[in-house]
C-alpha cells in the first residue's frame, strides 16, 4: 500500500496475520494425544471461549478482508461474467478439498461428512463476494447486522419439535434440527454438526465484517488513523457481543451472534496490531515466518489434514510384536519418552508447526505460491 492507503502491493499485514491463523489451526489440530491437551488449545465444551475458538471466524474474517483488494476492480468493470466464473470456481475447488479430507482415505459415501470448515469457507465465500459485488458497504454493514438478529430470532423464537423454542442444547437448537432433517448420516456428531446449514448466516457476517475492514484499509486515510480505527471498532465490538451474550450466549458450534460479534473484535485488535506493527511502524522482520504460512495458507490445510490421518494409517512395529499408529509411536518415542504428557503433546503439535513452516519456506523461497 502506499501512503495513502490504496493498494499497490500485497497487504503484508494481511498475509501475516492469515499465517498466524493458520500457524494456529495446525497447533491446535495436531496434538500428540488428544487426551492431554492444556485447555487454551481446546474449544469450549458449548457455552464460552477459549483462544481455539478464535481461530475459524479469524480466518473467515480474513477471507472477507480480502475480498475488497482482489474483486474491486471486477465490480467496478463493465463485464462480470470472468469474475462470476472465478467465484464459483474458488468457491467449489474449496468444497471439494473438504469433502476430499471429509472422507480421505476409505470414502465411504453413505456417511461422509458433508459439512466442514473447507465447506462453510466456500459457501461464506461465495455468498460474499456476490455480496461485494452487487452492493455497497453500508448495504453490507446492514446486510450483516440483518443476518445476525436473523439468526437471534431464528434461534429464540421458532420452536423445535421435542424440545420447544430457545433451545440451545446440542441437540434441542434449531440449527442441529435443521442439518439432521437435511444432512442426516452425513454430520460430524450424529445428531448436530458446528459448520451446519442454519449457522452458515451468521458466519457470512463474520466474512462481511472482514469486507468493511477492507473498504476501511481502502479508504484513503492515513495508515495511522487506520490503525488506531481498528482498535476502536475492536473494542466495540467485543463489548457488544459481551452485552448480547448475557441472552444469547457466546457458542462456537451454534456460530452465535454475539460470538460474531466478540470474534469480530478479537479479529480487529490481532490484524489492527500486525497492521500498525508492518505496516505503519514498517517493524516486519518478525513477520517472515508468518507470511510465509499465508501465502499458501489452504495449501498448507490441506496437506496437514492429510498427513495427520496417514500418520494414523501407517502401522509400525512397538517392538512387542504388535503394531502401532506412526503418530503414536512418534509420540511415544520422540516426546513422551522426556516430556510429561500434556507437554510432550504440545511439543508434538509445535513440531507439525515447524515441520509445515519448513515445507512452505521451500515453496515460498521457490516462488511457489499454489491459489485456489
Amino acid at each position: 500500500m502506499d501512503g495513502s492507503g490504496q493498494s499497490t502491493q500485497r497487504l503484508q499485514s494481511l498475509d501475516a496475520f492469515r499465517g498466524i491463523t493458520i500457524a494456529g489451526m495446525i497447533l491446535v489440530n495436531n496434538p500428540g494425544s488428544w487426551a492431554h491437551i492444556y485447555p487454551p488449545l481446546r474449544h469450549a465444551p458449548w457455552h464460552g471461549w477459549t483462544p481455539t475458538d478464535l481461530i475459524f471466524p479469524f480466518f473467515l474474517f480474513i477471507v472477507g478482508v480480502a475480498i475488497p483488494f482482489s474483486l474491486t476492480k471486477y465490480r467496478d468493470g463493465r463485464s462480470k461474467r470472468a469474475v462470476y466464473w472465478r467465484i464459483i470456481r474458488r468457491t467449489f475447488i474449496l468444497f471439494g478439498l473438504g469433502l476430499f479430507l471429509a472422507g480421505f482415505p476409505r470414502f465411504e459415501f453413505s456417511t461422509l461428512r458433508i459439512p466442514g470448515v473447507l465447506q462453510r469457507i466456500a459457501v461464506v465465500y461465495f455468498c460474499t463476494a456476490l455480496l461485494f459485488l452487487h452492493t455497497r458497504w453500508k448495504a453490507q454493514a446492514l446486510i450483516g447486522t440483518l443476518l445476525l438478529l436473523l439468526y437471534w430470532a431464528l434461534m429464540a423464537l421458532v420452536p423445535v419439535p421435542g424440545y420447544g423454542a430457545g433451545n440451545l442444547t446440542p441437540e434441542g437448537n434449531l440449527a442441529a434440527f435443521i442439518d439432521r432433517a437435511l444432512l442426516g448420516g452425513h454430520l460430524w456428531k450424529g445428531s448436530w454438526d458446528p459448520e451446519g446449514i442454519l449457522s452458515t448466516l451468521p458466519a457470512v457476517a463474520t466474512a462481511l465484517a472482514g469486507v468493511l475492514t477492507g473498504h476501511w484499509l481502502r479508504s484513503g486515510n492515513r495508515r495511522q488513523d487506520i490503525a488506531g480505527w481498528m482498535f476502536v471498532a475492536g473494542w466495540i465490538a467485543i463489548i457488544a457481543g459481551l452485552f448480547w451474550s448475557i441472552v444469547f450466549p457466546i457458542n462456537k458450534n451454534l456460530w452465535t451472534s454475539s460470538y460474531v460479534l466478540f470474534t469480530a473484535g478479537a479479529a480487529l485488535q490481532c490484524f489492527g496490531c500486525c497492521y500498525w506493527l508492518i505496516d505503519v511502524k514498517q517493524i516486519r522482520a518478525w513477520a517472515k515466518p508468518a507470511i510465509v504460512y499465508g501465502m499458501n495458507a489452504i495449501t498448507v490445510f490441506v496437506l496437514s489434514g492429510i498427513l495427520a490421518k496417514m500418520l494414523i494409517l501407517c502401522k509400525v512395529s512397538n517392538g512387542g510384536g504388535k503394531t502401532i499408529a506412526l503418530k503414536i509411536w512418534i509420540y511415544r518415542y520422540g516426546f513422551l519418552s522426556w516430556l510429561d504428557p500434556a507437554n510432550a503433546s504440545l511439543a508434538f503439535a509445535i513440531a507439525n508447526v515447524l515441520f509445515w513452516l519448513a515445507v512452505m519456506a521451500l515453496l515460498y523461497h521457490k516462488k511457489i505460491f499454489i491459489k485456489i
